[in-house]
C-alpha cells in the first residue's frame, strides 16, 4: 500500500514541479514562494480547527489533527520547517533560471543521496543492486552535464546549478528528517504545523528582503498556477506522510519512486516549455530511470 502511494506522490509532485516552473516564468521568485506557503497553510488550517474545537468529526479519520503536544513537538516540527523551507528556496531560484528538463533530472538524484544518509545515519548497507543503482545515477548527472553546456550552461560555474544541486541535498535531509518524525508523531500534525511555521519565515523573508528592493528586481505578476503550485503540493506531501507512517515503510524506496516525478516534468518541458536538446536528456533520464529501477529491485 505504501508503494502505490509513493506512486501516487509521485505523480503529484511532477505536476507540482510543472506549475512552479510556469509561475516562476519572468516573476519575483519570493513573492511566489511565499503566496505557497500562504495558500498550502490556508488548506490545512481548517482541519486544525476542527480537530480542536469539534474532534468528534475527525477523530477517527486519516485528516485529524491531534492537539499541539506543546514546545516538545513543535520544536521538531520548526526544524523540519526551515529544512524544507531552506530546500525550496534554493529550488525555485534555480528552477527560474534553468531548464525544467535540466532540473527534473538533477533532483531525480535526491534518492542516491537519501540512500548514502540512511546507510551512515540508520545503519542500512547497500546491496549489489543498490550500488549499480547509485552507479547509474551519478554517471547521468555527468552525462546532464554534457547536455547543459549545449544551452551554454557550464556545471562547475553556473550559480543557479548549485541552486538546485543544494535544494536536492536539503531535500534528501528533509527525507531521512520524515522518516524519523514519522515514527514519533502524526503525520497530519507535523504537515499542518509545518506549513503554518513556514508561512510566518517566508513572511520575514518578504517583509525585509524583498519588499525594500521590490522596485529594482524581477517584479510580481500574479499567475493562477501559483494556486496549483500549493494544491498539488499539498497532495503530494500528505500522501507521501501517510506512506511514511505506515509501520514497513522504507524511506529509500519511498524517495526513490517519489522522483519518478521527473517523467511528467520533462514531457511537459518538452511538449509546454519547448525545451532544447531533448534526445540528448532523454537518454540523461532514462539513465535515471535505469538506476531507480535497480535501487527498487535492490530494496524490494
Amino acid at each position: 500500500m505504501w508503494l502505490l502511494l509513493a506512486f501516487c506522490s509521485a505523480a503529484l509532485l511532477g505536476f507540482y514541479d510543472v506549475f512552479k516552473k510556469k509561475s516562476l516564468s519572468n516573476n519575483a521568485v519570493l513573492p511566489v514562494l511565499a503566496l505557497n506557503t500562504l495558500f498550502s497553510s490556508i488548506i490545512f488550517i481548517p482541519f486544525i480547527l476542527l480537530s480542536h474545537f469539534a474532534p468528534q468529526m475527525l477523530q477517527n479519520s486519516i485528516f485529524y489533527v491531534p492537539d499541539s503536544g506543546g514546545w516538545e513537538v513543535h520544536k521538531f516540527i520548526l526544524l523540519k520547517s526551515f529544512i524544507v523551507l531552506s530546500s525550496w528556496a534554493f529550488g525555485y531560484f534555480g528552477m527560474k533560471h534553468l531548464p525544467l528538463t535540466i532540473v527534473g533530472p538533477i533532483n531525480a538524484t535526491r534518492p542516491v543521496m537519501t540512500l548514502v544518509g540512511a546507510m551512515l545515519i540508520f545503519g542500512e548497507r547497500l546491496n549489489l543492486y543498490q550500488w549499480i543503482g547509485v552507479f547509474m545515477a551519478v554517471i547521468s548527472f555527468f552525462m546532464l552535464s554534457r547536455s547543459g553546456k549545449k544551452e551554454g550552461i557550464d556545471f562547475k560555474h553556473d550559480r543557479w546549478i548549485w541552486f538546485v544541486v543544494l535544494a536536492a541535498v536539503l531535500g534528501a535531509v528533509s527525507g531521512l528528517y520524515d522518516k524519523y518524525l514519522m515514527g514519533r508523531f502524526n503525520n497530519m500534525q507535523v504537515q499542518a504545523w509545518y506549513n503554518i511555521y513556514q508561512l510566518f519565515m517566508m513572511g520575514g523573508v518578504l517583509m525585509f528582503l524583498w519588499w525594500p528592493k521590490r522596485k529594482t528586481s524581477t517584479p510580481f505578476r500574479w499567475d493562477w498556477c501559483i494556486i496549483l503550485i500549493s494544491v498539488f503540493l499539498s497532495a503530494a506531501d500528505f500522501v507521501y506522510f501517510y506512506a511514511l507512517s505506515m509501520e514497513d515503510s522504507m524511506i529509500s524506496i519511498v524517495s526513490m519512486v517519489r522522483r519518478g516525478s521527473v517523467v511528467v516534468s520533462f514531457l511537459f518541458g518538452a511538449m509546454m516549455f519547448h525545451e532544447k536538446n531533448l534526445r540528448s536528456k532523454a537518454i540523461d533520464l532514462l539513465l535515471v530511470l535505469i538506476g531507480m529501477f535497480f535501487l527498487y529491485l535492490g530494496s524490494r
